[in-house]
C-alpha cells in the first residue's frame, strides 16, 4: 500500500467527520478522493461515489428518525423524479457520451477530463453557496408546510441529472429548495435531504451495477471508513461551531475545484 492509497483511506474518513460536523458538503471530496489519490477511473470513481454518498446518508437520515425530522410527504415529491432522472443518467446518459467528445487547439476534451472538469464547476458553485450562506439556519421557527408541486419536481429533475453526472448527493441545491418550495424549517429540510440523497444515490448506484464492474471488498472498506467518520463528526460536533466550518470548508472546496480544472487542463 503506497502513500497515496493510505491518503486516499484517511480521505475516506474525512468524506463522513465532515458529513458529521456540517450535515453536507462531504460528499463533493468523494470523486476527488477516488481519481486523484486511489487512481479509479471516473466514471467509475461518479459510480463508486454515488454508494458512499446514499450508503452515507442513510445513516444519518436514520439517525435523524427518531427525532420526527423527517418530512416523508414532501421527499416523496422529491425524490421520485430525482431518483428516475439518476438511473437514467448513469444507465444511458453517461455510457453514451463518447469516449473523445471535441478538442478546442491542441486539447482533446475526453469523457473523464470531460467528467472532472463539470464536477469541478459543481463544486465552484457548492464552494460559493457555503462561504455566502446567510445566516438562515438560525431561524428556523415552523410554519405551514406548502408545496409548489412543478417546481420541487422540475427541481428533483435537474438534482438527479447532476447527481447522475458527478456523483455527488446534490445537499447544496436540495436543502434551498425544501426550504424554498416546501417552506420547511432548516432542521427538517437537512433531514428530509439526507432521505432524498440517499434513495436518489443508491438507486442511481443500481444502475451501475450493470454497466460496470464494482470492485466491492474496496467499496465496502471505504464506505465502512466513511461511515466511521460520521459517528467521529457528530461527537467533534459538540465542541466545534459547525457554521464557522462550513464557511471554511467552502474555501477548501472552492480551492479544490480551481485545482482540479488547472490540472485537468493544463
Amino acid at each position: 500500500m503506497d502513500i497515496l492509497e493510505i491518503l486516499g483511506y484517511f480521505g475516506a474518513l474525512l468524506i463522513g467527520v465532515v458529513l458529521g460536523l456540517i450535515g453536507g458538503g462531504g460528499s463533493i471530496l468523494t470523486v476527488p478522493v477516488l481519481v486523484y489519490l486511489m487512481a479509479i477511473n471516473p466514471v467509475t470513481a461518479t459510480a463508486y461515489s454515488l454508494f458512499v454518498v446514499g450508503t452515507s446518508a442513510l445513516v444519518g437520515a436514520l439517525r435523524n428518525l427518531p427525532k420526527k425530522l423527517i418530512d416523508f410527504r414532501t421527499a416523496i415529491v422529491f425524490a421520485i423524479p430525482a431518483f428516475i432522472a439518476v438511473y437514467l443518467t448513469r444507465m444511458y446518459l453517461v455510457p453514451a457520451i463518447p469516449e473523445e467528445i471535441f478538442s478546442i487547439g491542441g486539447l482533446m476534451i475526453t469523457k473523464n477530463i470531460g467528467i472532472m472538469l463539470f464536477f469541478a464547476i459543481i463544486m465552484v458553485v457548492a464552494s460559493i453557496s457555503m462561504i455566502t450562506q446567510k445566516r438562515t439556519e438560525d431561524t428556523d421557527e415552523e410554519q405551514a408546510v406548502q408545496y409548489n408541486y412543478p417546481l420541487i419536481i422540475l427541481e428533483g429533475i435537474v438534482v438527479g441529472l447532476l447527481t447522475g453526472i458527478v456523483g455527488a448527493g446534490g445537499g447544496f441545491l436540495i436543502i434551498p429548495a425544501l426550504v424554498l418550495l416546501a417552506k420547511l424549517p432548516m432542521k427538517k429540510a437537512v433531514a428530509t435531504s439526507l432521505l432524498i440523497i440517499a434513495f436518489k444515490s443508491l438507486i442511481g448506484f443500481m444502475g451501475d451495477v450493470q454497466n460496470l464492474e464494482i470492485d466491492w471488498p474496496f467499496l465496502l472498506i471505504f464506505t465502512g471508513l466513511s461511515i466511521a467518520g460520521i459517528w467521529l463528526g457528530v461527537y467533534l460536533n459538540k465542541f466545534i461551531d459547525g457554521k464557522k466550518l462550513k464557511r471554511g470548508f467552502g474555501w477548501f472546496v472552492l480551492v479544490m475545484g480551481i485545482y482540479i480544472i488547472l490540472s485537468e487542463l493544463l
